[in-house]
């Protein structure tokens, strides 16, 4: 049976920190809804009303348009191992990226990631438990390290040339505000 709370208790922050997943969602008010699954050592709970979490560069950047237009987010986890549950947290989001003054202060609280993009802070409004009874048990293994080792074999001009084709525009045509890289200036 769902319960609903207004803040994160310390039962749920030790849930949340010992979920190797986590999956977020987002919505323009048109187009397509965005669920992602992330990883990566790269969630941290900040108090009883707000998250963090490190986003490094993929396929596209669909979170950071749906914020743009329409700054809601759903964080949800699910229990894989031991006792079934699954938790969202629901709330209010904003980008920072690596451009802006208070970026070096919240990415010191991650292990430096290659290509890291973005930092969402959610104030979180709600969070609600859930049986998570339909949810399958499976064992971690271990973090993926493929994404890390491409990013590690581009050049800083390569990754910003990526990002510029593929992380500018959501897949709806949306603009991301993704930071244009600099000029190269003449010597």
């Amino acid at each position: 049976m769902a319960k609903q709370f207004a803040a994160i208790g310390s039962d749920h922050q030790g849930f949340i920190e010992r979920q190797p997943v986590f999956f977020v969602g987002t919505a323009a008010p048109d187009g397509r809804v965005n669920v992602s699954p992330k990883g990566m050592d790269s969630l941290r709970v900040l108090g009883p009303n707000r998250v963090m979490w490190l986003n490094v560069t993929g396929s596209g950047n669909e979170t950071a348009a749906h914020l743009l237009q329409l700054p809601r987010m759903t964080l949800m986890f699910c229990a894989f191992e031991g006792a079934p549950l699954i938790l969202r947290l629901y709330g209010t989001a904003r980008m920072v990226q690596p451009d802006q003054a208070e970026w070096a202060d919240l990415y010191g609280q991650f292990p430096p990631l290659p290509a890291a993009r973005q930092i969402y802070l959610l104030d979180v409004d709600l969070v609600q438990t859930s049986c998570g009874m339909a949810v399958p048990l499976m064992e971690f293994r271990e973090e993926r390290e493929t994404l890390n080792d491409v990013h590690r074999k581009l050049s800083d001009q390569q990754l910003d040339d990526y990002r510029q084709r593929k992380n500018a525009r959501s897949i709806d045509g949306f603009p991301t505000d993704l930071p244009r890289p600099a000029e190269p200036q003449p010597s």
